[in-house]
């Protein structure tokens, strides 16, 4: 829609100013996850921040900045802390091209989601914008080279760096993991990965890590260059970049498995140890063995278990959550492991009050639980390094795990489903179903919301359907111990 972006950007603006964060004279991230019209809002953003006082900005290169990038670029680019934040241009991990989803994002000083304080005066703003600000001759910057641009004179010039996408990202995550140690795993004979990029903003990240910090083949990094259509209705995912068994269709066969989870017949091909895949933002991550899939629930709860062998976690974890419809996997490990437990609603900005918790300059006196390890059962995983969940992270932490399970490259390899299985011995499987609707009708689907929860209201405790009785049924209400909101 005409004026839509800038409006929105505008809005944003307006809604912190109101805040009481400094704007003018500041400095502004900009990226996104490179789907059509990604470098046309940039260079939007780029003049508009211009005109409403902005100072200096930062653009990734190619207009490019994964989602964990951005916060890692906020947290620590020139010692950290600089930008009063960020926009990211991603609608996530939904289809991109010029038929589909464009979305935009304000992220915080403290690199993570913009609160809801924020995003509550951003609506406001929304509904009462009537002009917007924008630089008037200012030049389309040239973003495929990292290079500093100055525009206009004097008092009134502002600086615009192209910073390489990758950087600050990857300079993050060798200080949470030994890269020296998971170069020995990627370099046994008995070992193979693959990475499914989707074509999305991940590709430039997995090939820095993958090929040119880890030593793999250039054939581990799949579908590795992104694409304003992550690769469209043509490609085998549709140009839907969403990490699991039902859109990740190419690296799902390659792993020896169907869209149900189930193994197949590969021939004579040679099934890859260890597979993963991004979405479009590069926050969320699948994971999977050689014919295994895990799920994200299990996966949170096996890094937690297995987390004395990441570097990050040398002095133990002072706190793990997880979503409400995240299954109770990770409870079980937090219970055993005597680590603070907390339950959370779906969005990682509830995380990120946890993360901040005890900072002197957000929640001085409260209690400190970082580190941290946090996640969602919809393929988000993450950590305190950051305040986005971190696809990449996610897949070192696994590779972390499965090096020093096989530090002695004389004895046979302990693979992924191994490493899964035993951690069900130890502490128990759990079993959840999420279903997906999609396309329904808005008002039946309020009403059915509103019936369930009528009934469990009225008491679905007891209640026998089929095989299985009700034990537990409730209405889910958050009180955040951080900040008190409810």
């Amino acid at each position: 829609k005409e004026h839509y972006l800038e409006n929105f950007v505008q809005s944003v603006f307006n809604a912190l100013v109101e805040a009481n964060v400094q704007v003018a004279g500041g400095t502004l991230a900009i990226g996104g996850d490179g789907r059509f019209h990604n470098k046309v809002a940039c260079q939007t953003i780029i003049k508009m921040a211009i005109a409403n006082g902005v100072k200096k900005i930062w653009v990734g290169q190619n207009g490019l900045l994964s989602t964990p990038a951005m916060s890692a670029v906020i947290r620590t680019r020139d010692g950290g802390f600089v930008p009063f934040g960020g926009f990211i241009l991603s609608a996530s991990h939904n289809p991109g091209g010029i038929d589909e989803d464009f979305g935009i994002k304000f992220n915080g000083e403290n690199g993570g989601p913009a609160p809801e304080k924020v995003t509550d005066l951003v609506y406001k703003h929304t509904t009462q914008i009537s002009e917007y600000k924008i630089a008037k001759g200012v030049p389309e910057i040239d973003l495929s080279t990292p290079a500093k641009f100055v525009v206009g004179e004097g008092d009134a010039a502002v600086e615009v760096e192209v910073i390489d996408s990758t950087e600050d990202h990857v300079n993050l995550l060798k200080k949470c993991f030994d890269f020296e140690v998971i170069k020995k795993l990627a370099a046994r004979k008995d070992f193979s990965m693959v990475y499914d990029s989707m074509h999305g903003v991940q590709g430039p990240y997995a090939k820095k890590v993958l090929c040119e910090e880890l030593g793999l083949p250039e054939s581990s990094c799949l579908n590795a260059v992104p694409k304003e259509d992550f690769g469209g209705p043509s490609s085998s995912s549709h140009g839907h970049a969403d990490p699991n068994l039902t859109h990740a269709v190419e690296l799902v066969k390659i792993m020896g498995l169907n869209a149900k989870g189930e193994t197949i017949d590969v021939g004579g091909a040679t099934v890859p140890s260890f597979g993963a895949a991004a979405d479009g933002d590069a926050d969320r991550n699948m994971i999977l063995g050689r014919k295994f899939f895990v799920s994200p629930s299990d996966s949170l709860a096996v890094l937690v278990a297995n987390a004395v062998c990441i570097p990050q976690f040398k002095d133990g974890l002072k706190g793990v959550a997880r979503s409400m419809p995240t299954s109770g996997a990770l409870e079980r490990v937090a219970k055993a492991e005597k680590i603070p437990f907390f339950e959370t609603p779906t969005g990682w900005k509830f995380f990120g009050n946890l993360m901040d918790s005890g900072d002197e300059k957000y929640f001085p006196g409260k209690p400190v639980y970082t580190p941290f390890i946090c996640g969602e059962e919809s393929f988000g995983t993450g950590s305190d390094h950051v305040r986005e969940k971190d696809g990449l992270w996610a897949v070192l932490a696994w590779l972390q795990v499965l090096a020093v399970r096989n530090s002695d490259p004389a004895l046979p390899f302990v693979s992924v489903e191994e490493i899964v299985s035993e951690h069900w011995r130890v502490y128990g499987r759990n079993y959840y179903a999420r279903y997906d609707y999609e396309g329904v009708d808005k008002a039946a689907a309020e009403k059915m919301m509103a019936d369930m929860g009528k009934s469990i209201e009225e008491g679905m405790v007891g209640k026998e359907f089929g095989r299985f009785k009700i034990k537990v049924a409730d209405i889910f209400q958050y009180e955040d111990p951080i900040d008190g909101s409810i």
